[in-house]
């Protein structure tokens, strides 16, 4: 089982990537047709704001205490899968 900070230092690699696809995908966007353009925008606001939820649940668990890692990290876990599956599914929409 991974340490705590081990365990966060995975998840901010994650994030940082996760941040550059977002914006990759907002650079496909902008040369979308104008009502595509209109979804797609509406789809990577939602994407960005599942990455800020998911900066919060990173910056709880690094001021959280060893009480209760396990069930924050199960929390986290879902965070990070819903903006996984979320931007897997936005880019897949994009090529």
């Amino acid at each position: 089982m991974k340490t705590k900070n081990e365990y966060i230092e995975i998840l901010a690699t994650q994030l940082r990537e996760w941040s550059a696809d977002i914006d990759q995908l907002s650079e496909k966007t902008e040369k979308a047709a104008a009502l595509v353009k209109l979804n797609y925008i509406e789809e990577l606001n939602a994407l960005r704001a599942k990455q800020l939820a998911a900066e919060a649940k990173m910056t709880e668990l690094e001021a959280s205490g060893h009480e209760g890692w396990d069930a924050m990290k199960l929390t986290a876990d879902r965070v990070w899968d819903d903006l996984r599956s979320s931007l897997a599914d936005v880019a897949a929409k994009l090529k």
